[in-house]
């Protein structure tokens, strides 16, 4: 099978897209539905709305999207790595291996070892996506709580339970440590 180099640069872009919602494509004329001058965009506004963007025939606003969006990023890294530092997983493990089987989820025989991962993905989780809700990254803590469980016996839709329980402890601890709603809940 043979690709041309426009259909290359095309599916790179679109599969960057597809895999970090935080990118995004700025240039002039390349939201249309030609997709710009070499349609190298095209069709990907239409599948990616609000993130293949026009720009206006403006240098000054371009040079200063981009620079607005290298801010962001470090602001947002620093901060991240901030969110790190302020929880300490072995705490968070001591925790919840003291108070799992006081959980309404947690099955009758159930052990630590079962409930155990899914906190410690909760944690970790919460570190990774610290700017967003649970609800809103819990598809895709699924599709990847397979690679995550260890030995847990709990499937996704039981593992969910506790991954929320310390996402939300977590969450809960950076919010009281930062001014403003970290989390987004409105509290």
């Amino acid at each position: 099978m043979s690709v041309t180099y426009l259909e290359a640069i095309r599916e790179a872009q679109a599969r960057l897209l597809r895999e970090d919602e935080r990118v995004f494509i700025y240039g002039q004329d390349i939201g249309g539905k030609f997709g710009g001058a070499f349609k190298a965009t095209k069709g990907l506004a239409t599948e990616f709305p609000g993130r293949v963007l026009n720009t206006p025939i403006s240098e000054d606003a371009m040079v200063g999207t981009a620079i607005g969006a290298a801010v962001g990023a470090v602001v947002g890294g620093l901060a991240g790595h901030g969110v790190a530092e302020m929880i300490d997983p072995t705490a968070e493990d001591a925790y919840w291996r003291a108070n799992y089987e006081k959980q309404d989820y947690v099955a009758a025989g159930s052990t630590y070892d079962d409930y155990g991962p899914a906190y410690r993905y909760g944690v970790d989780s919460y570190g990774r996506y610290s700017d967003r809700s649970f609800d809103e990254v819990e598809s895709d803590l699924g599709r990847n709580w397979d690679r995550a469980r260890g030995n847990s016996s709990l499937a996704w839709d039981r593992a969910k339970y506790a991954t929320r329980d310390s996402w939300q402890r977590v969450s809960d601890a950076v919010e009281r440590a930062t001014p403003g709603d970290s989390d987004h809940d409105g509290k």
